[in-house]
């Protein structure tokens, strides 16, 4: 597998990588994963991941400083290194997350050695990128047609290409000129998290991510300055990024910086239990190809405002789980958080309990079952299989929990 990003970034495309390696090994497959090192330090060992140790290849990195923590491998080694740990590895199969640098070095690579399977997944958006390389206005809109035939020569060597949603995979063929992409969703593992239906004795909005330009959280702190004193309303910032000092400054400026907590990165059992604490989640980002943080919030059972924008429409349901607002406009989204935040408890409920219902068809399990397809040859998802797959495995595990459980006698 590889990655420009892997643990311990914390991104959405770092988190599904993580848990699609260590959900492969967790299956019995021996999983290996490509990535910058984290430190000057590199070499590859063994690193532990939900439960399951992965051999980890760690490149050479530098910081890119105009970031908060990236890191990237050498560019003009990635082609050496490709072929050093393929060569080493033997693989099956190639998965790679990103066309920037690993990806490119690892598909050149298996399509050399011509044996061996390969699957790409594109969790890239421009705006993911744009505000960090200090190019002039006048350049980006180049830098963006450079990057998308940078992706389409990359993805071009796979013999399936993904990304997490419908959306996202017409997004990316418009982009590139690729066709037949394929939308697999990220998955989670719902039964990490955990809803809570004790009646609410406050009114707090989550927002979990990274803390940057694109996520547009800044819309989010105006929606809260706008809404009526009497809900007294509180809003968690969990996440770091470049603009953390600008929006403290802004909740300032808008007179709610009491009300308005940043926490910076957190650990998993404290993110979970942010989810727990929560009325709302609130998601103003415009650039999200499925938005994981989301996912989580929704296996948290909380009821959702979202820019109608990219992939959210398909995680949220206007009226159902959540409602959805105009990209930018804090008004609108204000008026949505109010009209949540004053239901009744029940109906609250409803709103929640929609949320638990709309993300069992992202369970984790299944995205591995699908990848596993994938990587054995097929070319579509064939539902109805990976039905039968779900339900024999179901059973299997079903029969194991009886087995071993004890009996009085």
């Amino acid at each position: 597998m590889g990655a420009d990003t892997f643990s311990p970034n914390v991104n959405g495309s770092a988190r599904f990588s993580q848990r699609l390696a260590s959900g492969l090994a967790a299956r019995g497959h021996e999983v290996h994963v490509v990535a910058p090192a984290a430190s000057r330090k590199h070499g590859t060992w063994t690193e532990s991941y939900d439960g399951q140790d992965i051999t980890v290849h760690r490149l050479r990195s530098y910081r890119w400083y105009p970031h908060d923590w990236l890191r990237f491998a050498e560019p003009w080694f990635i082609n050496k290194n490709s072929d050093r740990i393929v060569e080493q590895v033997d693989p099956d199969v190639v998965h790679f997350q990103s066309h920037i640098i690993v990806g490119r070095g690892l598909s050149i690579a298996a399509r050399k050695r011509g044996n061996i399977r390969v699957i790409g997944t594109n969790h890239f958006m421009p705006e993911n990128l744009l505000e960090f390389t200090l190019l002039p206005k006048s350049w980006q809109e180049k830098a963006v047609g450079m990057a998308w035939k940078a992706a389409k020569r990359t993805f071009g060597r796979a013999d399936v290409v993904t990304t997490p949603t419908q959306k996202a995979a017409e997004f990316l063929e418009k982009s590139t000129g690729l066709d037949g992409v394929l939308a697999i969703s990220c998955g989670i593992d719902a039964d990490n998290y955990t809803p809570s239906f004790e009646k609410r004795t406050g009114n707090r909005i989550l927002f979990v991510g990274r803390v940057t330009g694109e996520k547009q959280i800044d819309v989010l702190i105006k929606a809260v300055s706008l809404m009526p004193a009497d809900l007294d309303v509180h809003l968690d910032i969990v996440g770091g990024g470049d603009l953390l000092k600008h929006l403290e400054n802004l909740s300032k400026t808008l007179g709610v910086d009491d009300r308005v907590h940043f926490s910076g990165y957190v650990t998993e059992e404290e993110l979970r239990e942010a989810y727990t604490k929560a009325t709302v989640f609130g998601m103003p980002s415009i650039a999200e190809l499925q938005s994981i943080a989301t996912m989580e919030a929704m296996a948290s059972g909380l009821p959702v405002v979202a820019a109608n924008a990219m992939a959210l429409p398909h995680l949220v349901k206007d009226d159902v789980n959540g409602f959805l607002f105009a990209p930018g406009d804090s008004q609108q989204m204000a008026d949505r958080l109010e009209r949540l935040l004053r239901l009744p408890q029940a109906e609250l409920d409803a709103f929640k309990n929609a949320s638990l219902k709309l993300i069992q068809k992202h369970d984790l399990v299944r995205t591995i079952v699908t990848f596993e397809r994938l990587y054995r040859g097929e070319n579509t998802v064939d539902v109805a299989a990976i039905d039968e797959v779900m339900a024999a495995e179901s059973l299997n595990t079903s029969a194991i929990r009886i087995i071993q459980t004890p009996t009085e006698n």
